[in-house]
């Protein structure tokens, strides 16, 4: 059987709009969005918050077009497998797509007519794109979303989102969609630990709603001790407000993990602890003035009746990510409707 003959688009295409993303490379041979400021990744420091930067959890390729076949190509980096694909057309989720073993997935069938097409890239594994393929005589437009909310949501592998079922079933994908924001997702796996410049990444960022989740990686790799945490968490937060003054910032404090309630980690705090002190920092800032700050206690969201739902003790599965959006997204509708 003859294949219909594509049309290629190269990943540096005007007609891409790469949503949420900080910055996008652009090179001869692959485009990579990032998830801090590549121009200046070297105020950044820590090679793997810098690989946690270069995969694209929360961003999203716009296009128009009236083609029925959409498909791409990644080049694959590194041991860690790229996380699936999810197509949305017209803002309504068509299907998830795993991507072949040299990279690359493609959708067929797609409706006919001018489409505004929203590829969510893979949320884990670095993600560079070397190009996009269409129906050979189809339109290819710059597509502007409606303008919506802005959200920015900062945290560790459980924001990142490695174990959701695809890109836009991850927490913050899921919350995001059932408030109507644009989301901004800051989650680096393993790497949420409280840099000054990304507080000024999250303080510079368009946002309407921010909300982090601060602790678990402070817990697990002894970032902090006691005597430096909540000092830390102080300071953060009010890099944050400075840009944003008024803007509700709903601080989460870790979810369950039971083995780590009550041990100690490396830097002799355990997760009850680390949790106490982020509840103490919201307390303390909202007496000095910031009444739009708001504590989300994290076993609220996802805790010890729900602790089946992790995968290993520590993040939450597909299930795991659809309970936390399904308990988050009133608690943050609540808190924006009195805002």
């Amino acid at each position: 059987m003859k294949h219909e003959r594509r049309r290629e688009i190269r990943a540096d295409d005007p007609a891409l709009l790469w949503a949420g993303a900080i910055e996008v490379e652009h090179t001869s041979g692959f485009s990579r969005p990032w998830r801090l400021p590549h121009s200046r990744i070297s105020l950044f420091p820590g090679d793997m918050l810098r690989r946690r930067a270069a995969m694209a959890a929360g961003i999203r390729i716009v296009l128009g077009t009236d083609s029925t076949h959409f498909s791409g190509r990644f080049s694959p980096v590194g041991g860690d497998e790229l996380s699936p694909v999810d197509l949305l057309v017209d803002g309504e989720p068509v299907r998830t797509r795993t991507l072949t073993a040299e990279g690359s997935f493609r959708f067929d069938g797609l409706p006919a007519g001018d489409r505004t097409l929203e590829l969510w890239l893979p949320q884990f594994g670095e993600s560079r794109l070397r190009g996009l393929s269409v129906d050979a005589h189809a339109r290819v437009w710059r597509a502007e979303p409606p303008s919506r909310p802005a959200l920015v949501v900062y945290g560790s592998s459980i924001t990142h989102g490695r174990q959701a079922a695809s890109p836009t079933r991850t927490w913050p994908a899921l919350t995001a969609r059932a408030l109507g924001y644009d989301l901004t997702c800051l989650g680096y796996a393993g790497e949420c630990h409280l840099d000054p410049m990304v507080a000024r990444l999250v303080r510079d960022r368009p946002a309407d709603l921010i909300v982090t989740c601060l602790g678990i990686n402070v817990r697990s790799q002894g970032t902090f001790t006691e005597r430096s945490f909540l000092p830390a968490v102080l300071g953060f937060l009010s890099s944050v407000r400075d840009g944003h003054p008024g803007v509700p910032l709903a601080v989460i404090s870790p979810i369950v993990s039971p083995s780590k309630e009550n041990t100690t980690g490396p830097g002799g705090m355990t997760l009850a602890q680390i949790r106490r002190a982020v509840g103490e920092a919201v307390t303390l800032l909202g007496e000095h003035g910031d009444t739009d700050l708001h504590l989300i206690d994290g076993p609220d969201i996802l805790g010890q009746p729900d602790a089946g739902l992790l995968t290993d003790g520590v993040h939450p599965g597909p299930e795991g990510h659809e309970l936390m959006a399904r308990r988050l997204a009133p608690e943050l509708k609540n808190l924006m409707a009195h805002h």
